[in-house]
């Protein structure tokens, strides 16, 4: 059974990613996976231990010696034990819950003595999209992060709702169009890590993977100014043809066009106000939407550990 559950917990994958988290989010969540598992244990054992030896003992079997109490009905003691542990572990179940569901708040900002690194996600059909607004850079189907840095996720779709998850560095929020949401996470250790779409989306769902690559603050620095110099940018027509149907490969933007992220997430507002954050809404300006062209189409990169940028 517990082999079971750790197999569920893997996220379909071969190895317990969310049991082996590398970020405070994960941790945390952590903790309350392996508290809530415990309580429900208190129960599940001697539940089932008690309905094999039942079965045992009063089994249909000749010389028998099972006592035979046709007219008995009821026991304060027994149902003062039956009804009360229970209540006691569902109360304190609930008290976990709420206290980690409160620290858990996804839009809720990460202690740390560093400012946090904003990258907006807007998942796609089938692909996602990683835009840098204050270094000006864009990826797709691929994401850097400094080490011990909070990240503060700002997330939508311009496609069928989906879930952005990396699991051990936090749990899933939806991204949904119209909706711009929030999410903090953070990699505590240098190391590579496996993002998703966790939710069905169509055909290539499954192919909706990216990789998150967690370096130190200087190799962060090289990989910006690296990703400057590549000669794709992402104009407005080129992310119309980015955004159609279809898989894609890595690919690495040096510009972005200016407020593309809000564009994306008005666009189907009709001026309407949009969710914001985690929680909050904020009134927006309905945008026109960009005519879509084959021109300058982005190119790809295959090889995103070792980039192989001309001038």
């Amino acid at each position: 059974m517990m082999v079971a559950i750790i197999v569920l917990l893997a996220g379909c994958s071969n190895q317990a990613m969310v049991l082996n988290p590398k970020g405070p989010v994960g941790a945390e969540q952590k903790d309350l996976i392996v508290i809530s598992t415990i309580l429900c244990t208190v129960i599940l054992v001697p539940v089932l231990a008690l309905t094999a030896w039942i079965v045992w003992r009063y089994r249909d079997k000749e010389g028998n010696k099972a006592s035979y109490k046709p007219n008995w009905a009821h026991s304060t003691t027994l149902e003062i034990v039956w009804w009360s542990i229970p209540i006691i572990i569902i109360v304190a179940l609930a008290v976990i819950t709420i206290r980690y569901t409160h620290a858990l708040e996804p839009s809720k900002p990460l202690k740390s003595n560093k400012p946090p690194v904003t990258i907006q996600v807007t998942s796609l059909d089938w692909k996602w999209l990683f835009t840098y607004p204050e270094q000006g850079i864009a990826t797709v189907n691929y994401l850097q992060i400094p080490e011990d840095t909070p990240i503060k996720f700002e997330l939508t779709s311009d496609a069928p709702m989906n879930s952005f998850w990396v699991p051990q560095l936090g749990g899933q929020i939806y991204t949904m169009s119209g909706m711009k949401m929030t999410l903090y996470l953070q990699a505590d250790e240098i190391g590579h890590y496996f993002g998703t779409g966790a939710n069905f989306s169509g055909a290539h769902f499954a192919d909706m993977t990216f990789d998150v690559n967690a370096t130190s603050q200087s190799d962060f620095d090289a990989f910006v100014a690296k990703t400057k110099k590549v000669p794709t940018k992402l104009t407005m027509e080129s992310y119309e043809t980015l955004a159609k149907p279809g898989k894609s490969e890595v690919q690495y933007f040096s510009s972005v066009p200016d407020g593309l992220f809000d564009k994306i997430v008005t666009k189907y507002t009709n001026g309407q106000s949009i969710h914001s954050g985690h929680g909050g809404t904020e009134s927006v300006k309905e945008t026109s939407k960009p005519q879509a062209t084959d021109k300058n189409a982005p190119m790809n990169h295959n090889d995103h550990s070792q980039m192989k940028m001309t001038k």
